[in-house]
């Protein structure tokens, strides 16, 4: 009995490591924040480690958008996607070009409306960031 738990400990042990090195590594993968005005983001998502890296960090972030366009047999990611958030009086506060086919925001709470442009193909919808709350918001676009 006691080898079992020594064996089952020392699996633990490895466990934990592998865990530990493998969020590390998805922090590493992770593309720097950028800061525009008040707002921390992060955009990317190119090659698996990275999207790997923003799926995992995608909760410390109130907002996550995503771009893709129709394809079969499933959809395709899309980037370089002009990305204008304004607030609820009309003001921008972030107005980017993605990087990548993902973008992560920390908003303040308030509603917004979400404007993302592919090649003057706009699509707009509006969200509402409360406290401790992740909302995602996808947009794709006909091929």
């Amino acid at each position: 009995m006691k080898r079992v738990a020594l064996a089952l400990g020392a699996a633990m042990i490895v466990a934990g490591r592998v865990m530990a090195a493998s969020t590390a590594s998805a922090q590493t993968d992770l593309p720097p924040a950028k800061v525009q005005g008040a707002i921390t983001y992060v955009s990317g998502g190119i090659g698996q480690d990275e999207v790997n890296a923003i799926r995992q960090a995608a909760a410390q972030y109130p907002l996550e958008l995503e771009f893709a366009r129709t394809a079969l047999p499933q959809n395709e990611y899309v980037s370089d996607i002009k990305v204008l958030i304004k607030d609820h009086l009309g003001r921008p506060v972030l107005d980017i070009i993605s990087d990548g086919p993902f973008l992560l925001a920390k908003l303040p709470d308030g509603k917004y409306t979400v404007t993302a442009d592919r090649h003057g193909n706009v699509k707009q919808r509006t969200t509402q960031i409360k406290a401790q709350q992740h909302v995602r918001l996808i947009f794709v676009w006909q091929r």
